[in-house]
């Protein structure tokens, strides 16, 4: 078994580092521009008061990271990580360049290994990047041993729309256009890849169940854009002796 999720790893790494340098653009095209609206939902449920240290997991090429960084107060630092090298390469660039350079930090980590000690972060987000963890079960455990109690986790996932009539037009979309367009400007098998993952995960009460069960507690959800997208909201208990 560790073997093959080991093999599972590589390939959806070397299937993200063949895609990394037209990443930004192709998520911008096939999501109408609207992914960046999901990302700011998803940051606005990181809580503004004693946030101090946020974990970024599968921080791709710093989306994520660079939006939290301009909703949360200054003092906040980020850390993001991701199991791709050629997506941290773009996201240094990228965070370089921006005026939250000196609030963000990226490195090359999986959900699975989190190089940090127990109780460290006060939050932590994880957008477009559990349905490729291998062993989500294992990614859950990872991120609740690294916040600090009270800490909140905030996951931002495709999902499949709630409205049976809109369902059917997005699959449409989803499923035959969105991979023409993504294999003729960059690999049809990657951008095949993605409506098969969203497929294939969970649905809400079942990724719920996943979050509680790893020990996750107040979870919840909040569809956006007719359940084209879903945030997930889970807090780390509070142990009292």
């Amino acid at each position: 078994m560790k073997r093959t999720n080991s093999a599972q790893l590589g390939q959806i790494r070397e299937m993200f580092g063949k895609i990394a340098p037209r990443y930004d653009f192709l998520n911008r095209l096939l999501s109408f521009g609207i992914d960046r609206r999901w990302r700011r939902a998803a940051a606005e449920k990181i809580p503004l008061d004693c946030t101090r240290l946020v974990l970024d997991v599968a921080t791709g090429t710093g989306d994520m990271a660079l939006e939290e960084a301009s909703l949360l107060p200054s003092p906040v630092k980020i850390v993001g990580v991701d199991f791709c090298e050629e997506m941290v390469a773009l996201a240094k660039g990228k965070i370089t360049s921006s005026r939250h350079q000196a609030r963000i930090d990226v490195g090359i980590a999986s959900c699975e290994a989190l190089p940090f000690r127990e109780n460290t972060f006060d939050a932590a987000s994880i957008s477009f990047g559990i349905r490729n963890v291998v062993d989500r079960e294992r990614g859950l455990r990872e991120i609740l041993r690294v916040l600090r109690p009270g800490g909140r986790l905030v996951i931002l996932e495709f999902s499949q729309p709630t409205s049976a009539c809109f369902r059917t037009a997005y699959y449409v979309y989803f499923r035959r256009i969105l991979p023409a367009i993504g294999g003729f400007l960059s690999d049809f098998g990657s951008y095949r890849y993605l409506p098969d993952s969203v497929l294939d995960f969970p649905d809400r009460d079942e990724f719920k169940s996943k979050m509680t069960g790893e020990g996750f507690t107040s979870v919840s959800h909040t569809d956006l854009s007719g359940g084209i997208v879903t945030v997930y909201a889970g807090v780390k208990p509070i142990i009292s002796s």
